[in-house]
């Protein structure tokens, strides 16, 4: 394939593609160009639209790469939108998620002491927007979930990986609103963690994979946050006395009848009602 060939294929999949594409999936569409080759094509997809005047770029996020508009065009786009009705994050929202993103894996009653309100609601909704995920529970009373930011929360702020996250200070800048101050410096000042440990790894597990062990709610695909106060009581398996003549309230007449003749085979009467 042609140089000008590739780069027209490769843009033509950026177009499409509504979540950032990896140059291993390119290479395995491309077997005969190799990774250097398609690597150095996006670099000059790159170079040309950062060159050009337009309204977007192509940039690497979350671990791949997309299209995305320019940042000197956010107010245009944010007007835009409002017109259209887009559903944004509320402003308690995008708190919930600063202290997420800043002290994870944190749980939902840290998360409610550090805002001084009770978040459960707002967990839901960051859960069923996929911005947060579960991350296991954490070993102390109660076992709460424990959260973490998903790669939708990279994608959605354009950040390639965790560790690209500006200052807390700057992270209005990035979310597009501004931060109470007495919250930056509440979440600056927190201390969670402990002596609380995920009980399961951080390796991207989802929430369906884990339902089971975790023994959560569903909410469309996604858990519903958990207080400690709702958390299930421990279970005393250790084996207790049955009585000795306790019947199934909803025996059948065929297996009270065998009941009966068992009875009688023993030399005992069967039970009148």
């Amino acid at each position: 394939m042609e140089i000008n060939e590739l780069r027209a294929a490769l843009e033509a999949i950026l177009f499409i593609s509504s979540d950032p594409v990896k140059i291993d999936d390119l290479a395995e569409s491309f077997p005969e160009e190799g990774r250097e080759a398609i690597a150095a094509q996006l670099e000059e997809v790159r170079r040309n639209l950062e060159t050009s005047v337009g309204g977007f770029m192509l940039e690497q996020t979350a671990g791949g790469w997309r299209f995305a508009t320019r940042p000197e065009y956010d107010s245009v786009l944010k007007k835009y939108f409002a017109k259209k009705g887009e559903n944004r994050l509320s402003i308690a929202a995008l708190e919930t998620l600063a202290i997420i993103a800043y002290r994870q894996p944190v749980t939902a009653p840290e998360v409610s002491e550090i805002r001084g309100v009770n978040t459960t609601g707002v967990i839901r909704t960051l859960l069923e927007r996929r911005m947060i995920r579960v991350a296991g529970r954490k070993n102390v009373v109660g076992s709460p979930f424990l959260y973490r930011t998903t790669k939708e929360f990279l994608i959605h702020f354009g950040l390639n990986d965790i560790r690209d996250m500006p200052r807390l200070e700057e992270f209005g800048d990035l979310i597009g609103e501004s931060i109470n101050d007495d919250l930056v410096a509440a979440i600056n000042n927190a201390e969670v963690g402990g002596e609380g440990t995920p009980i399961l790894p951080d390796d991207g597990t989802t929430f369906e994979e884990t339902a089971g062990e975790l023994g959560g709610r569903q909410l469309g695909g996604w858990a519903e946050s958990t207080h400690p106060a709702d958390a299930p009581a421990e279970t005393d398996h250790r084996p207790t006395a049955q009585p000795p003549t306790a019947q199934p309230d909803d025996m059948t007449e065929e297996s009270s009848s065998e009941v009966d003749e068992r009875q009688l085979e023993s030399g005992s009467e069967p039970k009148q009602d």
